[in-house]
């Protein structure tokens, strides 16, 4: 190496380390604003206020969500015990980072620290990773776990199988099951790549098939051992161990809704052809918006689809290892995604396991470009792929370096931070509902219980008790309106329930009686509410109602 290519390599690492803080220093200073994000006001805090509220935690049946299993939600429950949510936010972070600092020490171990850097950068600064890293979810901690344990699984494999990496393994399959139900499909696949691995790779002997059994039994006993406590609670509340998935195995009367298959549910919410649905491996790379459930609710980066292609280019200069991990990841990744695209919904947050995977396969590609070079054997060919894959890298991350900039744009944490938007100021930006959920926090009494219609369920600003109209797809009015006769009986169920307040979003909820398919339907919602509902407060299209407790104040 000339002295001039150690200069251009020392410049090139500082950058690399300038880029990195900085990109780091900008995600946590987008994490300091008030929490806005849908799931977080939900689901992700709102569960561990009640419970903190609660003293415990306890079953919450109206929010389907709370038999989730929660390990990074009891994790902001100490955050949130001190009345503090904001930091929940650096916590979910974190995850990014410890997933970050895995695929450093991979790819230093596998190339050098430089192409350690970019691939920290490259993930770091991906759209969805920014979007995740600054908002109170759980994928990121699933994405940590499932990289851990697999990541292990091949550490296992290289080392020749000692058992307590298959035991570390599989307490990170687990601990990643525990986070978010999408681990099932983690422990799944490394429940198959665990003998499937042994039998390939170790030298058979008298005892073989004992030795795979024992292997595969070692990960899927410790696996669920770890994972175990959310199924006993779910079982002991519900008899399903992994609510709600499923639950028609468990409970043949439930009247838990199953969603439709993705390719018919895409096909008539979206009106997608069949070659449009065919593309949707490819499609998730390049057409990914947020808040759009049809444009996967989040954006990647082509490149996560275009560089691994050149991880598996000039196989002969890599060592067996090497080749045997490259493939490992590409199968994960894409067995993974096939798993998500045929159980679910698709979006980009979905198949956040699959994408450490493709950044270690991206950072090879990348290297395997560069090397390339030096087979040219003209100077004009060496400078054409030199400026070829220097534009190929530049534009994936100037991809995500735009989205950065987009996201300071959006989110605003200087005006909240420089004190020139209140907490209050800041949340009803985002939150419309927020000004409400105030009147109701000051002027309602401790024991009110509030329903609340189409509300979008986020519950966490509001401090009394409160339910949900909707459990999965079913309407719990519409469910009381079809089985009584008169607007009587409607009233005293939901007095009968404790319901002292009724919250709801009037537009949408006109829209809702007025396209009720049955007319008795129409009337009746219609003349429940002029008759047993009083307006306590309205804030733009939020209206908040009292109910009345005796049917001689009825008005008209």
């Amino acid at each position: 190496m000339t002295r001039n290519d150690q200069a251009g390599l020392h410049v090139t690492t500082w950058l690399m380390i300038i880029g990195l803080a900085c990109l780091v220093g900008a995600l946590f200073v987008l994490g300091l604003t008030p929490p806005i994000s849908k799931d977080a006001l939900t689901h992700h805090l709102a569960v561990p206020k009640l419970y903190i509220k609660h003293g415990g935690i306890y079953e919450i049946p109206f929010m389907i969500f709370s038999y989730y299993p929660m390990n990074l939600d009891l994790l902001y429950m100490i955050p949130l015990y001190f009345g503090n949510d904001i930091v929940p936010k650096s916590i979910h972070f974190s995850f990014a980072l410890l997933t970050a600092l895995l695929i450093f020490l991979n790819l230093k171990h596998r190339t050098n620290r430089l192409y350690a850097m970019f691939g920290v950068l490259f993930f770091l600064s991906l759209p969805i990773i920014i979007k995740l890293s600054v908002t109170v979810y759980v994928d990121l901690g699933l994405m940590f776990f499932s990289t851990a344990s697999l990541l292990l699984i091949l550490k296992w494999l290289n080392e020749g199988f000692p058992l307590r990496l298959l035991v570390f393994s599989a307490i990170c399959c687990g601990l990643g099951m525990g986070t978010k139900y999408n681990g099932l499909i983690v422990f799944f696949l490394l429940g198959l790549f665990v003998p499937f691995l042994y039998v390939r790779y170790r030298p058979t002997d008298k005892a073989f098939v004992l030795d795979v059994l024992k292997q595969s039994l070692v990960f899927v006993f410790v696996a669920v051992l770890v994972y175990s406590p959310w199924m006993i609670r779910n079982y002991v509340w519900v008899q399903n161990p992994i609510y709600p998935l499923y639950d028609q195995w468990f409970n043949p009367q439930s009247d838990v809704s199953q969603s439709v298959g993705l390719l018919a549910y895409r096909a008539i919410a979206y009106q997608e052809q069949w070659w449009e649905i065919a593309l949707l491996p490819i499609r998730i790379f390049f057409q990914g918006q947020d808040n759009n459930p049809q444009y996967f609710d989040g954006r990647l980066n082509p490149g996560l689809l275009i560089l691994p292609i050149f991880a598996f280019c000039c196989p002969r200069s890599d060592a067996q290892t090497v080749k045997r991990e490259k493939a490992i990841l590409l199968a994960f990744a894409v067995l993974f995604f096939g798993f998500v695209l045929f159980t679910s919904g698709i979006r980009a947050r979905y198949i956040l396991p699959m994408i450490p995977p493709l950044v270690l396969l991206s950072i090879l590609g990348v290297r395997n470009l560069i090397n390339s070079i030096a087979g040219a054997t003209k100077s004009w060919a060496k400078k054409v792929m030199r400026i070829g894959i220097l534009g190929t890298v530049l534009i994936c991350l100037l991809l995500n370096f735009e989205y950065l900039i987009t996201q300071f744009r959006i989110i605003n944490p200087l005006s909240y931070l420089s004190g020139e938007v209140s907490r209050e100021e800041y949340i009803s930006k985002f939150r419309p509902e927020y000004p409400i959920m105030q009147y109701i926090n000051k002027n309602l009494s401790s024991d009110a219980l509030v329903l609340f219609l189409f509300m979008g369920n986020r519950g966490y600003y509001c401090d009394r008790d409160y339910l949900f109209d909707m459990k999965g797809t079913r309407s719990l009015l519409e469910e009381i309106t079809e089985d009584s006769d008169t607007v009587e009986d409607i009233w005293e169920r939901l007095l009968g329930m404790k319901v002292t307040h009724i919250l709801m979003h009037h537009g949408i909820f006109s829209q809702w009686v007025d396209t009720n398919p049955s007319n008795k339907g129409r009337t009746m919602i219609h003349q429940f509410v002029n008759t047993y509902l009083d307006v306590l407060c309205r804030e733009k299209e939020y209206n908040l109602y009292v109910l009345k407790k005796d049917s001689h104040m009825q008005s008209g």
